[in-house]
């Protein structure tokens, strides 16, 4: 049975997807399948429109009033740094911080808690982010929290960001690799349903797995 944890007006953010912004919680319903019970949420977001959702499924992490998530996952947005920053070197500092928010790799990547298995294949599916000018503004969206990214750094400035986010990932990918290296049949069925940009990148890396 799923708690009834989400009401109408809440502000969420789908941890998988997010590149949809935050949304707000328009419609919730209680589906029941035999002994168990779910909700299915109905929420509007600023980069896709409504969507509904199994509460189970999709884990909407619940956004409060200062834009700071509730999840396990939930790390600072850029709004959080800027509603905190100050002038002289608490600004210096803040300029910084935002700089690793938009460069930082989702917890679901790195999480230790995670199975590597598990890790490996939301790895390869960030890899949906592959620089073009639409993915590109959707993959500042999920970078900095930010409804509209434009109006807080220039295209230059995030082209630059998303350079170094994909080399980490890169970089991120490549460990995971080398601890996968006797699971190919594994790999080829991750990669059987992963964005083009991934699976390039994995041959590409697999070259550099000791």
């Amino acid at each position: 049975m799923v708690e009834a944890t989400y009401k109408k007006g809440d502000r969420v953010r789908h941890p998988s997807r997010p590149e949809w912004g935050i949304g707000v919680v328009n419609k919730i319903e209680v589906v029941t399948r035999g002994p168990s019970t779910d909700l299915r949420v109905t929420a509007r977001f600023p980069s896709v429109g409504d969507k509904t959702l199994l509460a189970s499924v999709a884990a909407l992490e619940i956004i409060d009033e200062q834009g700071t998530g509730s999840g396990f996952h939930a790390r600072p947005t850029v709004t959080d740094l800027d509603l905190a920053k100050g002038g002289g070197w608490l600004g210096a500092i803040s300029k910084q911080s935002a700089d690793n928010i938009m460069t930082a790799l989702a917890g679901e990547a790195t999480d230790p808690f995670s199975s590597l298995q598990r890790r490996f294949e939301f790895s390869t599916q960030l890899y949906r982010f592959d620089g073009s000018p639409a993915r590109l503004v959707e993959w500042s969206v999920a970078q900095s929290g930010l409804d509209d990214p434009m109006a807080r750094f220039n295209r230059q400035e995030l082209e630059q960001f998303y350079k170094r986010w994909l080399f980490n990932l890169d970089a991120h990918l490549v460990k995971l690799l080398s601890e996968l290296r006797r699971e190919k049949p594994f790999i080829d069925r991750v990669l059987a349903n992963a964005p083009p940009l991934a699976v390039r990148s994995v041959r590409r890396l697999q070259g550099m797995v000791k």
